[in-house]
C-alpha cells in the first residue's frame, strides 16, 4: 500500500544550489567564475549582504605584486599576477591593469639587508625582482626625495617591474558579468545569519531572505568570515581590523609607479583619474568600523610628505577604512573546515586585492574537488596546530 504523496519525504533532497558562495566581493565573484570556467559548476549562488563588491573590494588601494619572501606566498601571488596579466582579455573588459612597477624603499641598513635577501629569494622562485641603489631609485621615480636632507634617507629599494595597479570596480563587474553569463545567481541584500548542519555536514544557509539549501558552502566574506564561521560552531584564528586609506583631489600625472615604505609606513600610487591613493597600516584595535582613524591618517600624510615634498599642497579628498581579517601569521586560510561541505577563504590581511584571481582559482579547485589545490595546501587551517606557519608579515618588512 503506497503512502499519499504529502506523507512522503525524500530523505536526501537535491539542494537548491550545488555551491553557495557567501560574500560578493572580489574573491567570492572570482571563486564563482572559476567554478564555472574551470570546473563546469554553474548551479551556484553568490550571496552578498549589501551590494556586489561594496565591501573591501571598494575600499582597497589596488596594488598588485608578487614579490613575497617565503616560497608558499611567492607561489600563490605569482600565480595571481600571471592571471592578472591576461585577465582583461579573458574577461573582455578593460580592468585598467597597469604594470607600472612597485618600488619598496630601504631607509636603514636593516632594510637594505632585508631587501637584498628578498630580491634573491624572489629570483630563486622565478619572480622578477631588482635591487636599486639611491641614484637608480631617483632615476626610476624622480619625485622621491633621496637627498641628504631627508629625515628618512633613501639607501635604495627593491623593484618589481611587473607589479602595478588595476581598477577595483572594473575587476568586480567584469567577474560578475562573466559569472552571470554562466547562469550563476548573484543575490544582493541577502545576509547569511546561520547554517543548517546535520550529522557534521552543512545542508543549507539561513538568510534574511529565507533558507537556501546547498550542497557546499564557501565562505569568502572579508573581515567577517570569523563571525560567520562562529555561527557554524567553528572558531577561526582571525581578528578584524580597520585598514586606513585616503585619496587626494585630482591632480595632473606626477607618479607613474607604486612607492612603498615600511619604515616611514605609507604606500602611494596615482589612480588613472588623477587622485593620489595612499594607504597605511591597520588600526591596532579590533573593529568593524569602515571609517578613517584621524591619528593614522595624520601619520600617513606626514610620512608621504617625508618621501614626496612635492605633495605638500595636495588636499585630501576623502578617507576611509576597509575591514581586513588577520591570522596569527598574517597569511590566508584556504580550505576545508571541520564541518563537511563548509569551506573557508579568509585571513588575507592587506594582501586580498592582489590575490583576487589566484585566490578564486585555487578556492574553486578546492571546493570542486574537495581537495586543496597544491598552491593552497600550505594555507590550510591545520597549520595552526602543526606549527607550520607562513610568517610573511614578519619576514617581508612591507606594509601592504
Amino acid at each position: 500500500m503506497s503512502h499519499p504523496d504529502f506523507l512522503w519525504r525524500d530523505p536526501d533532497p537535491k539542494p537548491a544550489y550545488d555551491v553557495v558562495v557567501v560574500g560578493g566581493g572580489g574573491h567570492g565573484l572570482a571563486t564563482a567564475y572559476y567554478l564555472a570556467r574551470n570546473h563546469g559548476i554553474t548551479n551556484v549562488a553568490v550571496l552578498e549582504k549589501g551590494w556586489l563588491a561594496g565591501g573591501n573590494m571598494a575600499r582597497n588601494t589596488t596594488i598588485i605584486r608578487s614579490n613575497y619572501l617565503w616560497d608558499e606566498s611567492a607561489a600563490i601571488y605569482e600565480h595571481a599576477l600571471k592571471l592578472w596579466e591576461g585577465l582583461s582579455d579573458e574577461l573582455d573588459y578593460d580592468l585598467q591593469f597597469s604594470q607600472r612597477g612597485v618600488l619598496n624603499l630601504a631607509h636603514t641598513l636593516g632594510d637594505v639587508r632585508e631587501g637584498r635577501r628578498r630580491v634573491n629569494a624572489n629570483r630563486l622562485n622565478g619572480v622578477d625582482a631588482e635591487w636599486l641603489d639611491a641614484d637608480e631609485v631617483k632615476k626610476f621615480c624622480p619625485i622621491v626625495d633621496v637627498s641628504g636632507r631627508a629625515r628618512y634617507p633613501v639607501l635604495g629599494g627593491t623593484l618589481q617591474r611587473r607589479g602595478g595597479i588595476a581598477k577595483h570596480d572594473h575587476v568586480a563587474w567584469a567577474l560578475a558579468r562573466k559569472a552571470d553569463a554562466y547562469g550563476i545567481d548573484l543575490i544582493q541584500g541577502c545576509e547569511v545569519t546561520g547554517f543548517e548542519i546535520a550529522r557534521g555536514r552543512v545542508l543549507a544557509v539561513e538568510t534574511t531572505r529565507g533558507r537556501i539549501a546547498a550542497g557546499k558552502v564557501a565562505l569568502a566574506a572579508a573581515g567577517h568570515t570569523s563571525v560567520l564561521a562562529a555561527e557554524a560552531g567553528i572558531r577561526l584564528p582571525l581578528r578584524s581590523h580597520p585598514l586606513q586609506a585616503l585619496v587626494s583631489e585630482l591632480l595632473e600625472p606626477v607618479l607613474d609607479c607604486v612607492v612603498m615604505s615600511n619604515a616611514v609606513h605609507v604606500y602611494v600610487s596615482q589612480a588613472h583619474k588623477g587622485e593620489l591613493v595612499m594607504g597605511a597600516g591597520i588600526d591596532a584595535y579590533t573593529s568593524y568600523g569602515q571609517r578613517g582613524a584621524f591619528h593614522v591618517v595624520e601619520d600617513q600624510m606626514a610620512a608621504a610628505l617625508e618621501l614626496f615634498p612635492i605633495f605638500s599642497r595636495a588636499r585630501v579628498l576623502r578617507t576611509w577604512a576597509g575591514i581586513v581579517d588577520v591570522s596569527p601569521d598574517a597569511s590566508p586560510i584556504i580550505g576545508r573546515t571541520p564541518v563537511d561541505g563548509l569551506y573557508v577563504n579568509a585571513g588575507w590581511g592587506t594582501g586580498g586585492f592582489k590575490a583576487t584571481p589566484g585566490s578564486g582559482w585555487v578556492y574553486a579547485h578546492t571546493i570542486a574537488e574537495d581537495e586543496p589545490h597544491p598552491l593552497a595546501v600550505p594555507f590550510a587551517l591545520d597549520r595552526f596546530t602543526s606549527g607550520a606557519l607562513i610568517d610573511e608579515h614578519g619576514a617581508a618588512a612591507v606594509a601592504h
